[in-house]
């Protein structure tokens, strides 16, 4: 995948906190999707209506993730990327009850950001699915 880095269950990261330092520095809501792979409601993220120019940060780290130039409106209600920044984000097997998808974590703090599907906007085919709580936009 361009951009993206496979990472493995037992990988460390680059940025590193306890439990208890997760939740000092996230709200609730981030705490929940970033650290306990939770999935935002549809079409419930002020990001995914967001079209000013700028990047999308982890909210976990700041590592700037994603370009507005990548962004388009998928019609799923998620803020939706054809593609990361280089060396931004990886990426690991998530087998559910949906079977077999590819999720998206921040490769800095391995926060989970959330999914990419191969029904995406071109050049590159594919829909980088994220939770808009996992991210901070910063205006160009």
């Amino acid at each position: 995948m361009a951009g993206a880095k496979r990472m493995t269950a037992a990988e460390s990261f680059e940025v590193s906190k306890t439990d208890a330092e997760w939740r000092k520095i996230l709200t609730k809501a981030q705490y929940w999707v970033l650290r306990e792979e939770g999935t935002e409601r549809a079409f419930s993220s002020p990001l995914d209506k967001e079209q000013r120019a700028g990047t999308y940060h982890c909210a976990g780290c700041d590592l700037p993730l994603y370009s507005s130039k990548a962004k388009y409106d998928s019609g799923t209600g998620w803020p939706s990327f054809w593609e990361p920044l280089p060396d931004a984000v990886g990426t690991k097997p998530d087998w559910g009850i949906l079977g077999k998808r590819t999720e998206v974590h921040c490769r800095r703090c391995g926060g989970h950001l959330g999914h990419v599907f191969n029904d995406g906007a071109k050049p590159t085919g594919k829909r980088y699915c994220m939770n808009g709580l996992a991210m901070v936009f910063k205006p160009a």
